[in-house]
């Protein structure tokens, strides 16, 4: 029975088989990959579509992705460059990240490449098994070094996305608003957990020195509770506060609130309450030697 050898192939004979290893064979299924790119990619994108997988982008943009997605794909199995790779994917995660493409999306689509990518070689090696072994051995430990170093190089892009967009949030959530010469409110609204306490705190005071406020007003109207952590937080603000020329005031405490502080032990005398907002902003005028006047329905005084 003749054995059927593949004639791209240019291997020293070593016993039945010939001996082969990656760096002989690596270049060879590049080439091969290479020379197949249109076929390969256009089935690597089709098993992409069946799978429902990158639906928030158009056509156009799938088929540029795809492409530079394959292109690199195989220059890093021929060059085995990882940092390269992890630059890539980095690219790659800034582009498709803000057009809602998910985490679980980017291994499958490379999951799909590589498994497109081996059974072209299956089909191309099929009739020499021995072979066959030896082409998926050199490709399949690089294949998986390449999902691997995807998958962590986006996950790590999108946490990095996440935090940034968490804190462009908490600086919306927690503005340090200058009302008038001297004094600042800052108005609180929703959760205040530890860490937005601390960015709080980090915020207020960088806005005492930049407009060298002399009193600021907390209002925590829109606070549905603290923990004893955060309490203390609040206690510390204020201090931190005082020890850079600024008196505190804070209104909007909930009778769930006012409830938690003096349970917890909160040191209440370091902290110059008002019930509501402009109760607040007319104490705050005071301390700065504004005259405070109130006006009727009818605008007289």
């Amino acid at each position: 029975m003749t054995r059927y050898e593949d004639p791209s192939l240019t291997v020293a004979p070593t016993g039945a088989t010939g001996d082969l290893d990656g760096d002989t064979l690596l270049p060879q299924l590049v080439a091969h990959l290479r020379e197949h790119r249109t076929r390969l990619r256009q089935e690597w994108v089709g098993r992409i579509q069946q799978a429902h997988l990158l639906q928030a982008m158009t056509a156009q943009e799938m088929s540029a992705e795809t492409t530079l997605v394959y292109d690199n794909y195989v220059e890093v199995l021929e060059t085995g460059s990882v940092e390269a790779l992890q630059h890539y994917a980095r690219d790659l995660s800034e582009r498709i990240i803000p057009r809602g493409v998910e985490t679980h999306e980017v291994v499958g689509i490379v999951l799909l490449l590589r498994d497109v990518l081996a059974r072209s070689l299956f089909e191309k090696y099929q009739r020499d098994f021995a072979l066959l072994n030896r082409v998926l051995d050199a490709y399949e430990p690089a294949a998986n070094r390449i999902a691997n170093t995807v998958a962590v190089s986006f996950v790590e892009e999108r946490e990095r996305v996440i935090r940034q967009q968490q804190d462009s949030i908490r600086e919306l959530s927690t503005p340090v608003l200058p009302v008038r010469e001297r004094l600042l409110i800052l108005p609180i609204i929703g959760v205040l957990d530890r860490e937005r306490a601390r960015q709080l705190t980090v915020q207020l005071l960088g806005g005492i020195r930049t407009h060298r406020a002399k009193v600021v007003v907390v209002d925590i109207t829109g606070v549905p509770d603290v923990d004893e952590s955060v309490a203390n937080h609040l206690v510390r603000t204020v201090d931190a506060s005082r020890l850079m020329g600024a008196s505190v005031i804070i209104t909007g405490l909930s009778p769930e609130i006012a409830q938690t502080l003096v349970t917890i032990g909160v040191d209440l005398s370091k902290m110059n309450t008002i019930g509501d907002l402009q109760g607040g902003l007319e104490e705050a005028e005071r301390l700065l030697g504004y005259a405070v006047s109130r006006e009727d329905g009818n605008g007289g005084p």
